[in-house]
């Protein structure tokens, strides 16, 4: 079982995320960002932060960056919105979801972040893959040779934030056959995201 710190100052919102499976999750309540060192110095690391926490840090306060050092922390927000999710993972947290969603998403989600993954909506991944896209160089020495004609335009595609059912459209191919590149894709390149895709095909991983 996998213990994970709940940060928030709303009885009612602890008592829905501590309804987690608890043969799978250990949940453990915080008030306040600073109980988070207490949790770092247990050698644990997986937490839920309310966004609505009283007196929160902004965003881009370095408090903020350094309270989540070396956890993987997920923010919950009753308003989600893009501008919002770009800067709560620019300041160190590894996941981004409302507040209210589905405890067996919220166990979902946890599952990614705790694997060493990224967790965002696909907006906002789509944003940062755009983002990317125009800020990258455009001479990129990115050489998929390991890949087909057609797995390499399909990748082409994701990477700028395209959705499989617009690849499927312009490629003239099912979304089951996108997604069955997309996954060979990824396995090929050593990939597990859209946003790893990214990276590399910009020639920013290697």
């Amino acid at each position: 079982m996998i213990p994970v710190l709940l940060v928030t100052h709303d009885d009612l919102l602890w008592k829905y995320w501590s309804s987690v499976d608890a043969r799978r999750w250990v949940p453990a309540r915080a008030r306040t960002l600073a109980e988070l060192a207490g949790w770092r110095e247990r050698g644990r690391s997986l937490v839920v932060v309310d966004a609505d926490l009283p007196r929160r840090p902004a965003w881009t306060s370095e408090l903020w960056t350094e309270a989540l050092a070396d956890l993987r922390v997920v923010v919950a927000s009753a308003r989600p919105h893009d501008d919002q999710g770009a800067k709560v993972l620019a300041s160190g947290a590894v996941g981004y979801c409302h507040t209210y969603t589905p405890i067996r998403s919220l166990e979902q989600i946890l599952d990614v972040v705790d694997s060493g993954e990224i967790w965002m909506g696909r907006s906002l991944v789509t944003r940062l893959l755009r983002l990317v896209d125009t800020r990258a160089s455009k001479a990129s020495q990115w050489q998929p040779e390991t890949l087909t004609e057609r797995e390499e335009a399909v990748a082409q595609r994701a990477a700028v934030g395209e959705a499989n059912v617009e690849i499927a459209a312009a490629l003239g191919i099912t979304e089951r056959t996108v997604k069955a590149h997309l996954t060979s894709v990824f396995d090929k390149l050593g990939v597990s995201d859209r946003l790893q895709l990214a990276l590399k095909v910009h020639g920013i991983s290697r």
